[in-house]
């Protein structure tokens, strides 16, 4: 079987070939650092599985093509697969997975913004450059004083919880499907108007799914405590982005922190220092004091960066065999 993979990047390259090498016999893999597009489309003529990372947007008429040309196995070697139209995969006879990897470094990202957000990082260090060091304005709060509410409590948000346990914190969760060792530990269940409205910091550790596009929207945000801390490491689209602007600039909101964006394609992971960018929420957000913008790193460690390559590769191996467990 050929493979071609897409996007390898220079900080992949090791883990890479540690994948290669552990591929039987019978498969062989090209790989270049060309995201996959219209542009390139009939470059996997003569291949039968494909690995792509989020940057290759694959609507229906290109995963039409794909299959057309001969693809029947499509690894996406990261958790989110909104880039990809399942839908018309299927239709195709394309076999479609995503990869996983371990939850520990989102989770302490995320536990990070919620301290640095607490204790106001972004304007004191704003205040170092200029040789301000007075205290006035950057007074904060102690999280083991605080309720967190968790929404999602998958391996992310399970991760999360572990982290925030060691703080002293009152956790409130929420998920459709609760978690019975999260409950047998005392973790408490809500229901998600109830999280809103008794938690002090909210954060979201969700899938972006129809049912949770913009669940926290305007309404949400005015079911919830004044001086509230949100907090998102998920999917930018999980967040009504106008209804976070609202809540800011009503000061409802006590401070943002974000680590995904609506409509981020094509500005994070890029350099764009000499461009004009587009996106105006996105610029008018993060020139607020209370508002953290980090772009996409989350995710961005050296373990989850070589665990999602390897099990990109590995997964195609699987999805030809039957046995693929992120098969979608």
């Amino acid at each position: 079987m050929k493979i071609k993979l897409f996007e390898l990047r220079g900080d992949e390259r090791q883990a890479y070939e540690r994948a290669v090498a552990a591929l039987p016999e019978s498969y062989t893999i090209d790989a270049i650092p060309d995201i996959l597009s219209e542009d390139n489309i009939e470059s996997v003529a003569g291949y039968e599985a494909v690995v792509i990372n989020n940057k290759s947007i694959l609507p229906a008429e290109l995963i039409t093509r794909m299959g057309e040309l001969g693809v029947k196995l499509l690894s996406s070697r990261c958790i989110g697969y909104n880039h990809i139209d399942i839908d018309a995969a299927h239709r195709m006879g394309i076999h479609v997975c995503n990869t996983t990897y371990p939850p520990y470094g989102v989770a302490e990202f995320a536990v990070m913004l919620m301290l640095m957000s607490l204790r106001k990082c972004k304007p004191a260090l704003w205040r170092q450059h200029v040789n301000d060091y007075s205290l006035e304005g950057l007074l904060g709060r102690e999280l083991r004083t605080l309720t967190v509410g968790v929404m999602g409590t998958g391996r992310i948000g399970r991760a999360v919880i572990d982290n925030l346990s060691g703080f002293g914190c009152k956790i409130l969760a929420y998920d459709p499907f609760p978690n019975a060792d999260l409950i047998s530990r005392g973790i408490s269940y809500a229901d998600v108007n109830t999280l809103i409205e008794q938690s002090d910091l909210i954060t979201v550790h969700m899938p972006l799914m129809d049912s949770t596009r913009n669940i926290i929207d305007a309404e949400a945000i005015s079911k919830m405590r004044d001086g509230v801390v949100l907090i998102n490491v998920s999917r930018g689209e999980l967040m009504d982005t106008d209804a976070l602007i609202d809540g800011i600039e009503r000061e409802k909101i006590g401070a943002l922190a974000m680590d995904v964006f609506e409509d981020e394609a094509g500005i994070y992971h890029e350099n764009r220092m000499n461009d004009i960018l587009v996106n105006r929420k996105m610029a008018y957000l993060r020139q607020f004091p209370n508002v953290l913008l980090t772009n996409h790193i989350a995710f961005y460690t050296d373990v989850d960066v070589d665990s999602m390559i390897e099990q990109g590769v590995a997964n195609i191996v699987s999805m030809d065999k039957g046995v693929c467990a992120t098969e979608l």
